[in-house]
């Protein structure tokens, strides 16, 4: 098993390295002078010549490239040239926001997924399969921003249970914050939640047809027994893997998600780093993205390993 973990790291820090490195090239190396897009086409020659000097922008890529990644290291992800404060401050305020957002909405999509997955599969061929295959088909048709339209229409507009958007802060309680954050977060998780009840329902119907589910029926284990005991345990193996994959998708759907309900989230900041070309901004905030999903999917690949019974330490 320590042999799988190292390889598992090695692929991570690789992996890593080589998103960075793009992320390097495409913000810093791409024909396109960053200083000259800040300042504008018609910026005085010494304007430019200032701001290439106090971004870095007049030492060697590679120079800049090592400065990057070990300021990332250590903590340091520079300064940020709109709101000059560093950068991490800016992020970790809007991390407050986003990655509850996002967590929230993994949790109601993992929920209503194995509630709607396992269902189905009890009832394969039967009303209840048809109906859950055919709101999972709905779920997955729908964009999550025109949802949080009709969420914000219904709920804030229509009936007022909720604010049309904005966010009170955490000083003003759980309650409220989570609140602000309910209508988000439902309208990021149905289409996963969609997704991950199709695969978690093609996953139990395969494993309902091993050997094994068949010796244990054979063996006088109630048909609900096999089911707990034996399918959704070996389910789950797959559903696993496509969660961690999902993760991803609830990261960059919540970029899109804080603009329509005006969440001063990290997909906030992206916007108007974009918008005020501040390259130090961008270029972070995609990296720690980056890393948030590489992570997340190393975590997968660990708990994979955990759950699945087929895999031994030499097999790994």
């Amino acid at each position: 098993m320590s042999l799988f973990i190292a390889k598992r790291l090695a692929t991570l820090v690789l992996t890593l390295i080589f998103t960075s490195v793009i992320i390097f090239v495409v913000m810093e190396i791409l024909p396109g002078d960053p200083a000259l897009l800040i300042l504008g086409i018609d910026a005085p020659d010494e304007a430019v010549a200032a701001l290439r000097g106090q971004l870095g922008l007049d030492r060697p890529p590679l120079e800049r490239y090592l400065a990057w990644i070990g300021g990332i290291a250590v903590g340091e992800f520079g300064q940020s040239y709109t709101y000059q404060v560093p950068v991490w401050q800016l992020i970790g305020d809007r991390l407050e926001i986003t990655l509850p957002l996002t967590l929230l909405a993994m949790a109601m999509a993992i929920v209503a997924a194995l509630a709607m997955g396992i269902y189905a599969a009890a009832r394969h061929n039967r009303a209840g399969d048809v109906a859950v295959m055919t709101a999972s088909q709905v779920g997955i048709s729908i964009p999550n921003f025109w949802l949080g339209i009709l969420l914000i229409s219904a709920f804030a507009v229509g009936l007022g249970w909720f604010s049309a958007g904005g966010f009170p802060g955490w000083d003003k309680g759980l309650w409220p914050a989570l609140k602000a954050l309910l209508l988000p977060a439902i309208s990021l998780a149905v289409v996963q939640a969609a997704i991950l009840a199709r695969v978690t329902r093609s996953a139990m119907l395969e494993v309902m047809r091993e050997d094994f589910v068949r010796t244990a029926r054979a063996k006088g284990l109630s048909r609900r027994a096999v089911l707990w005991r034996h399918v959704v345990r070996n389910a789950l193996i797959p559903v696993i893997t496509i969660t961690g994959l999902q993760f991803g998708f609830l990261l960059t759907g919540a970029i899109v998600v804080e603009q329509v309900f005006n969440l001063p989230g990290l997909g906030r900041l992206v916007f108007s780093a974009i918008s005020d070309r501040d390259v130090e901004v961008v270029k972070n905030c995609v990296m720690l993205i980056a890393f948030l999903v590489i992570g997340i999917n190393f975590a997968v690949d660990m708990l994979y390993a955990a759950i699945d019974p087929r895999l031994k330490p030499a097999d790994v």
